[in-house]
């Protein structure tokens, strides 16, 4: 039985990573229908990025023509969806060791540079019950 996880004050949603065949096809409907404007697109981790501010989170609509790229395998296995959900906490390096003391799969053992010049670090989905978890400061 694993311990339970101390209480991480200030833990959020940060944003939710969509996978999209075409951004312009995809930001169609936050601009359109919700009035939501989009950020210029950047480029992080073989992936184009555009976000979308809603509130304090964000959408981020994900697209790569590389079909090695992380996004690109994604598109190409299961098509447009949810990607990723990435957490903003408040010590990321903290947040991993405790993910490595209590034997979580992590993707990446040390934070790396991400969108938006934030560090992140991803959590493999089989540890977070399907679902690929982003973690960020």
């Amino acid at each position: 039985m694993m311990p339970p996880a101390p209480d991480v004050p200030g833990a959020t949603v940060a944003h939710v990573g969509i996978a999209v065949a075409r951004i312009p096809e995809a930001l169609a409907f936050y601009r359109d229908v919700l009035g939501l404007r989009a950020s210029e697109s950047e480029t992080a981790d073989g992936a184009t990025v555009v976000s979308i501010a809603l509130g304090p989170a964000q959408v981020e609509l994900l697209h790569s023509d590389d079909p090695g790229s992380p996004v690109g395998k994604y598109l190409a296995r299961r098509g447009n969806g949810i990607h990723h959900l990435c957490l903003r906490v408040p010590d990321l390096d903290r947040t991993l060791e405790r993910c490595r003391a209590l034997g979580y799969r992590l993707v990446d053992a040390a934070p790396r540079p991400g969108a938006h010049g934030r560090r992140v670090a991803f959590i493999h989905p089989t540890a977070t019950a399907g679902i690929l978890v982003e973690l960020t400061d």
